[in-house]
């Protein structure tokens, strides 16, 4: 459980300081280029940057959390058979109040 956070405490982290990074580069002609630009051109480019590397961060979040074993994660059985149990209590004997699924019967 602390790799699970660990991992998303350092997303999250990246998260908030790319974008603001990136946008503090431009908007201080840190980066090369970003002279030449026109006020409007350097407003674009550098949220549309910051708005990618948002993105960039949150794919590479998601593939590490794919790659996890999938087998250290296991339910408590006896947690899962009361689950289903109370599932099958609350849909046995139930009928629908729903107006939309009555006139579908």
């Amino acid at each position: 459980m602390a790799g699970v956070m660990q991992k998303f405490l350092i997303a999250s982290m990246f998260m908030w300081i790319l974008p603001i990074a990136i946008l503090y580069g431009f908007n201080n002609d840190l980066l090369p280029g970003s002279t030449t630009l026109t006020p409007h051109s350097l407003t674009l480019l550098s949220g549309f940057l910051a708005v990618v590397s948002v993105n960039v961060v949150i794919v590479f979040y998601i593939c590490l959390a794919l790659k996890e074993p999938t087998d250290k994660h296991k339910p408590d059985a006896s947690f899962v058979a009361e689950a289903k149990d109370s599932v099958k209590k609350l849909t046995a004997g139930v009928t629908s109040t729903d107006p939309a699924l009555k006139k579908e019967e």
